[in-house]
């Protein structure tokens, strides 16, 4: 199980009212919350294992040189020498550390890669691995790794935690009317303004569906748009008006599948005396309570399931 980890502690920060707080009256709800989260996510689907994917930089560079307007509505400061700060509460932003710590003391390693955000790290280890996987997001960008002959799915939750949709290839087919393999360049066309993503001009999902069902991807597309042949002469003047975007975007929208990351190959196990008398040291000075004692119980029902 791939977490993508900052979608799910936004979730839970708006999700868990902050009337709860440490006994220093720090803010705990997202680290509850996402500890919550976890157990639940556990219990439901009993993963062998779980990774928390995380964003080493949210906006990279090597994107926004492409696309300039790449997330540029999220930016609060320009960093010139290293990753812009993300417009983030601050009683979230404050939780951040203490994410990380619970994560650790339930077993669940971490996974970033510096220049890179979630999503790459999911994507390559989503495409490397050599078990099922289940991928867990309320980021539809994801939907392009969605692969049944290999076991990858998807674990959809902007429709809340209540709500949890599996997301197949039938899923994306049914949604969309494309294939999974087709999504990034069906994103690519239709565009994201939550992303920063501008698309092409007056195409919108309908129109990007019937391309690609028409010419396979988006290559197959913009040869049929300058031979002039297979689309409409409105449809084709909107590809070819949108030439210096379609160089540069796919390489923006689609996942890196292929960074230099070891999986730790840990996997979720029962917590030994040490381990439990930190997590519960830790719930303590928190006043994490249930939530700490929940993802425990969770991860250690899920191990022995496992074997």
């Amino acid at each position: 199980m791939l977490l993508d980890t900052a979608s799910l502690y936004f979730r839970a920060f708006y999700g868990v009212p902050d009337k709860v707080k440490a006994p220093d009256g720090s803010p705990i709800n997202a680290a509850r919350g996402l500890l919550d989260i976890v157990a639940k996510l556990v219990t439901l689907y009993e993963p062998t294992h779980v990774i928390a994917c995380w964003d080493d930089d949210w906006r990279p560079q090597w994107r926004v040189d492409l696309i300039p307007s790449y997330k540029a509505h999220r930016v609060v400061e320009v960093v010139p020498a290293g990753p812009d700060v993300e417009e983030v509460p601050d009683p979230l932003e404050a939780q951040i550390p203490l994410i990380r710590e619970t994560l650790g003391a339930i077993g669940i390693p971490i996974i970033g890669v510096a220049e890179h955000e979630a999503d790459d790290v999911i994507g390559t280890l989503a495409t490397n691995s050599a078990i099922p996987v289940d991928i867990v997001t309320g980021d539809r960008d994801l939907f392009q790794l969605v692969d049944d002959a290999r076991d990858v799915r998807v674990v959809y939750t902007a429709k809340g935690m209540s709500n949890l949709e599996i997301v197949t290839d039938a899923t994306v087919v049914a949604k969309y009317g494309v294939l999974p393999s087709q999504y990034a360049d069906f994103a690519t066309m239709r565009g994201d303004a939550s992303d920063g993503l501008p698309g092409v001009a007056g195409v919108g999902d309908k129109t990007a569906a019937t391309l690609l069902q028409a010419h396979a991807d988006l290559e197959g597309i913009r040869a049929a748009a300058e031979a002039g042949e297979g689309m409409s002469a409105g449809v084709r003047a909107k590809i070819l008006a949108s030439t210096a975007y379609l160089d540069v975007a796919p390489t923006v929208v689609a996942v890196a599948k292929s960074l230099p990351i070891t999986d730790p190959g840990i996997p979720l196990h029962v917590l030994d005396p040490a381990e439990a008398d930190a997590a519960t040291a830790l719930a303590d000075k928190w006043n994490l309570g249930g939530s700490m004692t929940r993802a425990v119980a969770a991860v250690s029902n899920a191990a022995l399931a496992s074997g």
